[in-house]
């Protein structure tokens, strides 16, 4: 299913992601109601949200009114979620707090750069390659994007046409008129980050592809083809993407099609990714469970959250992503559960070593369904397949190459009109009241 691409994540870092950061617990203004017994009118979340944004809170510039009715449902009477909330979104051509601020203005509340994942927000984990010389395609502001998320020594697509006029040949208007100089003081580049879409397609294939020839070095001529080329990592795979436009728009997904092909194509040999970031990989899921455990802590809120709702208008990646990490949870407490068993007779319950034993072991998580809206990319009157064990040959399968295609991975637990749609489905699962 494509999961080996997540070897490089760090599991050190995962544990400490489960043990909770350095913020203190802050007591939250009010509390909403809730799960609970009858008669008892005062409880706290024991479920949060994972929003997508294009497609479901917004159509381009546009807000989806549906958006903003959801949310007079999430917030109480001081303006405060009463459940927590992460936007998980595959967009990586922005900061962090942009993005946190475009959706604030959006909804009428306060989003905090905390609450927002941003395609690439995961490669935080990827340590072991923050010293390295890193190529960075895309646009918006991907070399800032990079040292928030730690790499410290980046070079762009700009800087290789700079310093290697003779490659960038498609644009008869920007071939140089002289021959320049031979550029010998440029570094070496030790690995590629692919944050989405550039502007000139035509420009990053070219580099890109000299650069994984040359084994970093776009101005040597080697006399065989390096394999495995170096380090390659991809945020955002969506194929599509809803814009305002009626009908699908070419999302970073696209421009991977081509680079794959045409690296196949030019050396016979496959394009190796050392991770895939971004939905539907887990370790994006993962990061939004360790944000969510976090925004817990910060509200006061003592109930750990047990269930996710994961909404979104894309199948072959909000809800492929949700269904996959919902199997992952499901695997996971089966294993924590048998573990348990076995450990019975064995631990004194009563001992120092069983109580971190359950601590470590409390599970915060159990499901994470997923809520399919039609607002976005997902066409109510394209179906999935009726019989499950149909082949791929089918269906036209729209995620990434490197992801096993299951019909059942797109099949959302709910199907909705809207977000807010959505949100009063969650609320009478969950017994919510709203105040």
């Amino acid at each position: 299913m494509g999961l080996s691409c997540l070897r490089s994540a760090s599991k050190a870092a995962m544990s400490r992601w489960r043990r909770g950061g350095p913020w203190a617990p802050l007591p939250s203004s009010q509390r909403g109601l809730g799960r609970g017994a009858p008669g008892v009118t005062e409880t706290h979340p024991t479920f949060g949200f994972l929003f997508d944004v294009d497609g479901v809170l917004v159509r381009g510039r546009n807000v989806i009114p549906a958006a903003q009715e959801a949310f007079r449902k999430l917030v109480d009477s001081n303006g405060q979620l009463q459940v927590p909330v992460v936007f998980v979104t595959n967009a990586g051509n922005c900061l962090q707090h942009v993005k946190a601020q475009e959706l604030s203005d959006a909804l009428g509340l306060e989003v905090s750069p905390e609450q927002v994942i941003l395609s690439h927000s995961p490669l935080h984990l990827f340590r072991q390659f923050h010293e390295k010389c890193m190529l960075v395609s895309g646009q918006g502001p991907v070399e800032e994007n990079a040292r928030n998320v730690g790499f410290q020594n980046v070079v762009t697509i700009q800087d290789v046409r700079k310093a290697f006029p003779l490659l960038d040949m498609v644009d008869q208007s920007r071939r140089p008129k002289e021959l320049p100089p031979l550029t010998t003081d440029f570094p070496t580049i030790e690995g590629v980050i692919l944050f989405g879409e550039p502007v000139r397609w035509e420009t990053s294939l070219q580099l890109i592809i000299d650069v994984l020839l040359s084994n970093g070095n776009p101005g040597a001529d080697l006399a065989a083809v390096p394999y495995p080329h170096i380090p390659v990592f991809a945020c955002n795979m969506d194929l599509l993407w809803m814009a305002e436009a009626k009908m699908p728009r070419f999302g970073h997904g696209t421009f991977l099609v081509c680079l794959e092909n045409i690296y196949k194509k030019v050396t016979g040999r496959e394009l190796k990714y050392e991770a895939l970031i971004g939905k539907p990989s887990i370790v994006t899921y993962q990061y939004a469970e360790y944000l969510m455990k976090q925004q817990v802590e910060r509200r006061g809120w003592p109930s750990p959250i047990c269930r996710l709702y994961a909404v979104g208008d894309n199948p072959m990646s909000d809800i492929y992503g949700a269904n996959v990490y919902n199997h992952y949870l499901k695997a996971t407490c089966q294993a924590r559960s048998q573990a348990e068993v076995k450990s019975v007779g064995v631990v004194d319950p009563r001992s120092e070593d069983h109580s971190e034993l359950r601590k470590d072991w409390y599970v915060l998580l159990e499901s994470c369904k997923s809520i399919l809206v039609c607002t976005g990319v997902y066409n109510p009157h394209e179906d999935v397949p009726a019989d499950l064990h149909k082949s791929v040959m089918e269906t036209v399968f729209h995620g990434h190459r490197d992801f096993r295609f299951d019909p059942s991975l797109v099949e959302a637990s709910y199907v909705v009109q809207d977000v807010n749609e959505a949100v009063k489905l969650v609320f009478e699962q969950e017994n919510w009241s709203q105040e």
